[in-house]
């Protein structure tokens, strides 16, 4: 009996050992290939068929960082991470504060990194679990370690949700601002970014009073990050 557990044990650990491999050569592919598609789009291109409705098709294009215009990634990483350019793909202040919150009897909020927000977004499913989370935290590390952090945000840019069947920021500017990103300007990039938390339920065709505040916020806080502030990546 121990001969035949000793024989399973070995062959998961096997199998999680060849799994790890895979992923981080994955990871490491996509430091120079750009993908097509996220696992998010895919599930989601894959849940629309099967519906059986007249769904529109997803939006998506690839653009690379040099055809984004500076104030996009500003407006992102201003809305969604602060901390993006110093931290090692997990923001140890954001995840002490919302431990703070939850102790002192407030409800438990995420604090996801721009970096566990590509992990989830390109390899992972949407939904809550430990299984995943641990998943996550695996995925961001390797991102971390394989990939400068500008890589790690022209990926975000390029897969983020920005309305219903619309993926990244060159389809979200053509399909409700009518110009490529290049030409955004920052009032209409700090709209883009108010809707990263739910882009299903906050709109950038029809801002609701609460996104139009959100970008008025993730303004200033631009302008108080100053415009050099991701020349370094």
């Amino acid at each position: 009996m121990r001969t035949v557990a000793k024989r399973f044990l070995v062959v998961i650990l096997r199998t999680l050992a060849v799994l790890a491999v895979v992923s981080i050569l994955l990871v490491l592919s996509l430091r120079w290939i750009d993908p097509p598609a996220s696992s998010f789009m895919l599930q989601q291109g894959i849940s629309n068929w099967m519906k059986g409705r007249d769904v529109p098709p997803l939006r998506h294009e690839w653009v690379d960082w040099e055809a984004i215009s500076p104030a996009v990634p500003l407006a992102v990483v201003a809305a969604e991470d602060q901390r993006f350019p110093v931290h090692s793909g997990f923001d140890l202040v954001e995840i002490e504060k919302a431990w703070s919150r939850f102790r002192s009897g407030g409800r438990l909020r995420g604090a996801s990194t721009i970096s566990q927000q590509v992990a989830k977004n390109l390899f992972l499913w949407q939904g809550k679990s430990w299984v995943r989370k641990g998943l996550e935290a695996w995925f961001t590390l390797a991102i971390e370690l394989a990939w400068p952090k500008r890589r790690i945000l022209e990926m975000y840019l390029n897969i983020a949700q920005l309305g219903p069947e619309t993926y990244g920021v060159a389809a979200a500017s053509m399909e409700y601002f009518h110009r490529p990103v290049e030409a955004l300007r920052a009032k209409e990039a700090a709209l883009l970014a108010a809707v990263l938390p739910s882009p299903e339920r906050y709109r950038l065709e029809k801002p609701s009073a609460y996104v139009r505040r959100r970008a008025a916020w993730i303004r200033e806080q631009m302008r108080q990050l100053g415009v050099s502030y991701l020349e370094g990546l």
